[in-house]
C-alpha cells in the first residue's frame, strides 16, 4: 500500500515537473495563480494559435496542475492548488536538507577557525 502511494506520488511529481519544464506552461500557471481565465484570455499574451495553446493546457491538465471546464462555448481554466502544494513540499524538503548541510559546514568552518 505504501509503495503504491509512493509510486503514484512520484509519478504525479514527474508529470508536474515535466509540465513545468516548458516556459509557456509556466507562464500559463503563473497567470492562473491570479484566478481562473478563459482560454481566450490565457492566449492574449502569447503568440500562439489557439490549438497550440490548448495543447499546453492539456499537458497541464494531465499533470494535475490545471483543470478546465467548458460551459457553452467558453473553456475556463484554473490552477489546482493541491498539485502546486505537492511540488512545493518536494522542493521545501530538499531546501531544508541543503540548509542543514550548509549549517553543518558553517559550524565546521567556525570550529576550525577557533582552533587555529
Amino acid at each position: 500500500m505504501l509503495l503504491s502511494h509512493m509510486a503514484k506520488y512520484s509519478l504525479d511529481l514527474d508529470r508536474a515537473f515535466s509540465a513545468l519544464g516548458d516556459p509557456t506552461r509556466r507562464a500559463i500557471v503563473s497567470r492562473l495563480c491570479d484566478g481562473p481565465q478563459s482560454v481566450t484570455e490565457l492566449s492574449a499574451p502569447f503568440e500562439l494559435a489557439l490549438p497550440s495553446l490548448l495543447k499546453h493546457v492539456r499537458v497541464l491538465e494531465e499533470s494535475g496542475l490545471v483543470s478546465s471546464e467548458k460551459i457553452g462555448r467558453v473553456r475556463t481554466c484554473r490552477v489546482e492548488p493541491q498539485a502546486l502544494e505537492a511540488t512545493q513540499a518536494w522542493i521545501d524538503q530538499h531546501i531544508a536538507t541543503w540548509n542543514a548541510r550548509l549549517d553543518r559546514m558553517q559550524n565546521h568552518i567556525e570550529r576550525r577557525k577557533r582552533e587555529t
